[in-house]
């Protein structure tokens, strides 16, 4: 059942065309085009106040003069227009408008201005917006072609059950032509354009109870509207409606406004990895990995949390073919399994002889049907595989048929089956595409869609975040505050003694010599990039010393930040140290990480990222993910560490997502002591919302 938002969407009984031009070869005069080209069975209205026909149809002179109100309009106008065109369909209660113009937020103050016109108008008459900067709706089961996409200029779109949304016009084109050519057909797309009011999530959400509707693609271009975008992917999971997703911005750059080595290392992909992975999507890394990877994604369920990795097995009738994909896998951290003992009994004992290695080599007598449809149905049997990836050579280019009929019959075994074609062969992908098995064209392609989707887990519930946004503004407090914030968390924290910096002479000390005096300041959040940090102070005269340093190379940095406390400490040691740090993302909301600790963080950027807060399976997994950790569980007979410590440390800083006020906190480093001794942050940075 269509919710009322999706009928007005995606199959409405009458629609309008503002701005509809008479020239079919202009953007504003495709609509009309193709909602008749494709066979639109419901009420069109071209409306245009300076022709009394278009397209050779009769032409209104604006939405109030229509004999009734469209449940859909697209505005094809330029920008001043297109507002008034939404406020004019407001009035009249019009459901949906879809905006094409440009000319908003993109063009600065003015853009941002009617932006919120937009949004007024939508607060104020109940319509919703999809746009601005819309390429158009697109139902190729209810043939509703609203949209000014060149690529639909063509007859014969084959409907499918995939629902696609992008934040690029253009690509709702890309993925229905070459989805096409695939095979491929879609329910419906949507360029969701600057989400001013419907997002990406709000759309495929409205979308979640059509039963034509199986699976989601979508090409993200920002995180924008993430919480939106986690509600609907959430539910989805719950209806088991897989979702694929290909973002844009695989970069390393960091969120400008962090004070914290955590910002710096939690770059835009990070973060986006980490929210699509909560989410229960699916990530591919290539656009044919998005396109190919729909029909495996149907077919393999997201594992639960905490589930072993899955294993592939690799059959194949060239082994030089199935090496070009195993590589691309193998670096995707996906498991390639060789047949067990029993399985190459069993495959024996069906008159096929291989060899125990990683991939199961046929050789050319696999592209016998007998030998292939055999060797499949022992393989999809056996225990020891989650997944099986056929790699056929050059028999499916020459013999198309006959070589994929054994995968056609073997693919409903119930265990996922999967087939890279080595040569260009099309007849025999359009063959598995027909069939509904999921074939690849490159071997790059193949190992994305194949590691994402088995990485797929089952979406994670967290609450959303009670704060506003994070800014660059608020309080940073100094050390001392932020350890005694720290150790309200329950996590042990070095002990210290806060000195005047003019002390003429050393007191003594709760604790022994050798110590580490350090800057204290909130305005510095970096004390050892300045020389404020100073090791292994010996005695008393050393102390009085190392606050002299301090101070002189305070001078000769900054004149901006004046101090007048140090904070002294122990010197602490353990066999390792780490950073954990928490930040309120702009986009996505509260984050937690792990990284390698110490002055080298930045550079090594060995690091875990998961939405906060966590659990302490979630802890351990983050802690299972840094190379750096290996040693410290006892890797070549070296001491653990107290690794069941520091997951707990995780957790209880990752418990911030809970309180409002903050912004930003990180230990670094937090050392990590033998097992059974726990951890000791000795050095914290937290920063607070500013109060209003």
């Amino acid at each position: 059942m269509k919710s009322q938002l999706a009928q007005a969407l995606l199959a409405p009984r009458c629609v309008g065309i503002v701005g509809q031009s008479d020239d079919a070869n202009k953007t504003a005069g495709r609509p009309l085009k193709f909602l008749r080209q494709a066979g639109f069975s419901g009420r069109i209205y071209p409306i245009n106040p300076r022709r009394e026909f278009v397209l050779g149809e009769r032409a209104w002179p604006s939405v109030s003069a229509l004999p009734e109100v469209p449940e859909h309009v697209y505005i094809v106008t330029p920008t001043d227009a297109a507002i008034e065109a939404v406020e004019a369909c407001g009035r009249l209660g019009v459901n949906v408008a879809t905006v094409l113009a440009d000319g908003f937020a993109e063009t600065g103050t003015q853009g941002l201005a009617r932006e919120a016109r937009l949004r007024e108008i939508c607060a104020a008459t109940g319509i919703r917006i999809v746009g601005p900067s819309s390429l158009g709706v697109v139902d190729l089961r209810s043939r509703t072609m609203l949209t000014a996409n060149a690529v639909f200029d063509e007859p014969d779109w084959p409907p499918g059950r995939i629902f696609a949304a992008s934040h690029s016009g253009s690509m709702i084109g890309a993925l229905a032509s070459r989805g096409k050519a695939r095979g491929l057909g879609f329910a419906g797309l949507v360029s969701v354009g600057n989400e001013i009011d419907l997002s990406l999530g709000d759309i495929c959400e409205a979308t979640l109870d059509d039963p034509g509707i199986d699976c989601y693609m979508l090409f993200l271009e920002t995180m924008r509207h993430a919480q939106a975008l986690r509600r609907f992917a959430i539910a989805a999971a719950q209806r088991d409606k897989p979702v694929i997703a290909y973002k844009l911005g695989r970069s390393d750059a960091a969120r400008e406004l962090a004070v914290s080595h955590t910002g710096a290392l939690a770059g835009e992909d990070d973060v986006a990895d980490a929210f699509l992975t909560a989410c229960g999507i699916a990530r591919v890394a290539t656009l044919e990995g998005l396109i190919e990877g729909a029909l495996l994604l149907a077919r393999v369920p997201a594992a639960p949390r905490g589930a072993q990795r899955r294993n592939v097995g690799v059959v194949t009738t060239t082994a030089g073919g199935a090496t070009m994909v195993v590589d691309p896998l193998a670096s995707r951290g996906v498991n390639i399994q060789g047949a067990s003992t029993a399985t190459i009994a069993r495959l024996a004992a069906a008159g096929i002889e291989v060899k125990p290695a990683r991939i199961t080599d046929l050789t050319v007598a696999g592209a016998r049907y007998d030998t292939m449809k055999a060797a499949l149905d022992i393989l999809l049997a056996a225990p020891e595989f989650d997944l099986v990836l056929a790699v056929i050579g050059s028999s499916a280019r020459h013999y198309p048929h006959e070589t994929v009929r054994p995968l056609i019959e073997a693919a409903g075994s119930g265990k996922p089956l999967a087939a890279f074609l080595v040569p260009d062969a099309p007849d025999a992908l359009a063959a598995l595409s027909r069939a509904g098995v999921p074939n690849f064209r490159t071997p790059e392609a193949c190992a994305d869609a194949v590691a994402a989707v088995l990485a797929r887990r089952a979406p994670v519930r967290i609450a959303a975040h009670a704060s506003a946004a994070a800014s660059g503004h608020g309080l940073v407090l100094d050390e001392v505050a932020s350890g005694a914030l720290i150790e309200r968390l329950g996590i042990a924290r070095a002990p210290g003694v806060t000195l005047d910096c003019n002390i003429a002479q050393a007191p003594t000390l709760p604790f022994s010599y050798p110590v580490v005096v350090k800057i204290l300041s909130a305005g510095i959040a970096h004390k050892s990039d300045i020389g404020g940090v100073v090791l292994g102070v010996s005695d008393g005269a050393s102390l009085l010393q190392a606050i002299q340093n301090i101070r002189t190379a305070l001078a000769a940095r900054t004149a901006a930040v004046s101090v007048a406390r140090v904070l002294v400490q122990p010197m602490i040691s353990g066999i390792g140290e780490v950073l954990i740090g928490y930040r309120v993302d702009r986009d996505v909301g509260p984050l937690i990480m792990l990284a390698a600790g110490g002055v080298l963080t930045e550079i090594v950027r060995d690091r875990s990222l998961r939405l906060a807060p966590v659990d302490l399976a979630d802890a351990r997994e983050m802690i299972a993910e840094l190379r750096s950790l290996v040693a410290l569980s006892g890797y070549r007979g070296k001491p653990k560490g107290d690794l069941d410590a520091l997951a707990q440390a995780i957790v209880r800083l990752s418990a911030l997502a809970h309180d409002p006020s903050a912004l930003e906190a990180e230990i670094n480093p937090l050392i990590v002591l033998p097992q059974g001794q726990g951890v000791v942050a000795v050095d914290a940075l937290v920063k607070l919302a500013a109060k209003a």
